[in-house]
């Protein structure tokens, strides 16, 4: 029997997946959960229901209690610690009685043009459209018929959060996407808030920026017990019971940090999903750059980071045509397997794609300053249509991106980036997804043994630094002394070839930019 006061659970909502993960208190994964969820795309705006969310989190840990019952034999009913987080960025807005006023507006939407350019001449602060001031910000421009009754604006794991122990808070790491942060004071950067304040006043609305945001915590601090209505709401069958502490929720960028152990000055890594995004944890304020967000880690040192919408949606999307394939003939495969054997196949394709090239943009992406996107395939016509190089460009696409935004930090912020951890789905298959990023960067790439737990394992670890830290010990003395001490760790430096290759390919796609948006005006 497990002691169940020392497991830590991790639950992070994230863009196709709701995954928890509890670990016990050596940091080592005991059981999970997940359930598959999309966002759809209603009127114009990429958002959940509301009703999804909630019978998704609680399809998720059904599942996580079927695998703790099967591999350790007991019921779930207590925790040492919990903590929620989930994507980034947004619009979630309530009224005083917390009725909801307006569809969930995702990270992935963006309709907030003018308002982010507004806001980061205003600011003299690069407010990307994603964020949550940002949507705040246009919907006062739209002069939307619901701000007079705006009584809280949050974050999806903010609101879960709120849901679970009734406190209004968020981890610094996700306040940071919300609006900008002033790391020396670990809160909202007054003088920002200030001259926004004066707006609202402008516009007529009786709020202040304070009154409906949430609080802001770092890692270590208290957030709130889950109350019995919280335990109900995750756990519908009445078996978990309420008291356990929880930790700041926090977003996907800082459970990436810390599931990377990536929260130091000069550490990095890179997540790479449906969304991809890199992070540098540096010392000094940058400049302004559209592409380059300033964000935290979950103790509120500033990190570089550039995020891109796009990453393995259009991977997937691929892959799921090869499998009603090989349903049609007669070899239906696991899905996961498939995605294995594609992966791998990639590496034997040409370095630089051989003449092929694919878009993977779904959605807009902010970086190439694009507002919508379709996927595109193409390719010269004497280029060799070999599935190689096929899956290769779909890979190497699904990296380009984030390489245009790290090169402004690495050229033109002088950021050096020594080596970098990979975390995500997109480093599922050994060596691959690893390689092909190290060929874009030029750095080594490492994974870590955990690197597939992803978001929810930083998460569950966040809970378990709450519950077990000793006094005054960092997160940073935490992750090396705690949990990563001996963590099997493997770490990959592309050759010349691949490099070459890559910048090769790189610079068709760059050429190739005005097709891809000339595709979301026709098509």
């Amino acid at each position: 029997m497990v002691d169940l006061k020392h497991t830590y659970l991790g639950i992070e909502l994230g863009s196709t997946r709701i995954k928890a993960v509890l670990i016990d208190d050596n940091a080592v994964p005991l059981a999970s959960g997940s359930h598959e969820w999309e966002n759809q795309l209603e009127n114009g705006v990429w958002t959940y229901s509301m009703q999804a969310i909630h019978a998704g989190i609680r399809a998720c840990y059904a599942d996580l209690k079927r695998d703790v019952a099967e591999k350790l034999g007991q019921p779930l009913t207590t925790l040492g610690a919990m903590g929620v987080s989930a994507m980034m960025h947004g619009y979630l807005a309530f009224d005083a009685a917390g009725r909801q006023l307006a569809a969930f507006r995702t990270w992935r939407n963006t309709m907030t043009g003018p308002a982010a350019a507004a806001l980061t001449d205003l600011f003299g602060f690069n407010v990307p459209q994603r964020w949550s001031i940002a949507h705040l910000y246009q919907a006062m421009l739209n002069r939307e018929d619901h701000l007079p009754r705006l009584a809280e604006l949050t974050t999806l794991a903010g609101y879960i959060h709120r849901e679970l122990t009734g406190e209004r808070v968020v981890g610094i790491g996700e306040a940071s996407g919300i609006f900008p942060i002033d790391s020396a004071r670990l809160d909202y950067d007054e003088t920002m808030v200030q001259t926004f304040d004066a707006l609202v006043a402008e516009a007529g609305y009786g709020w202040r920026l304070r009154d409906v945001l949430p609080r802001v915590l770092v890692a270590g601090q208290s957030a709130g017990v889950l109350t019995e209505a919280g335990a109900r709401f995750l756990d519908p069958e009445g078996e978990l019971q309420p008291g356990t502490p929880v930790a700041p929720c926090e977003g996907d960028a800082g459970t990436g940090m810390a599931a990377t152990n990536s929260v130091r000055a000069y550490t990095g890594n890179v997540s790479a999903g449906t969304s991809d995004f890199a992070m540098i944890v540096v010392d000094h304020p940058l400049g302004v750059h559209r592409e380059i967000d300033m964000v935290t880690t979950p103790t509120g040192l500033p990190v570089a980071m550039v995020h891109c919408n796009n990453c393995t949606s259009d991977i997937n999307a691929w892959v799921g045509l090869f499998a009603q394939f090989a349903a049609l003939i007669g070899a239906p495969q696991d899905k996961g397997e498939l995605y294995t054997k594609l992966f791998r196949l990639a590496l034997e394709g040409e370095p630089d794609c051989g003449g092929l090239l694919s878009f993977n943009y779904l959605s807009g992406e902010g970086v190439t300053d694009l507002d919508a996107g379709r996927p595109i395939f193409a390719r010269r016509p004497d280029a060799e249509l070999s599935l190689p190089s096929f899956m290769r460009t779909h890979l190497l696409s699904a990296l380009a991106t984030l390489k245009i935004g790290l090169d402004i930090l690495t050229a033109k912020e002088k950021v050096r980036i020594d080596k970098l951890y990979g975390h995500g789905g997109f480093f599922k298959t050994p060596g691959v997804g690893q390689r092909m990023l190290s060929a874009a960067v030029g750095a080594p790439v490492s994974v870590m043994e955990t690197a597939g737990e992803g978001g929810p394992f930083g998460m569950a670890i966040l809970a378990f630094y709450l519950a077990e830290r000793e006094d005054g010990q960092s997160l940073e003395d935490f992750l090396d002394e705690r949990v990563f001490m001996d963590c099997r760790t493997a770490t990959l430096m592309a050759d010349k070839a691949d490099i070459e290759g890559f910048n090769a390919f790189l610079a068709r796609y760059t050429r190739a930019l005005p097709m891809e948006k000339l595709a979301a005006e026709v098509l």
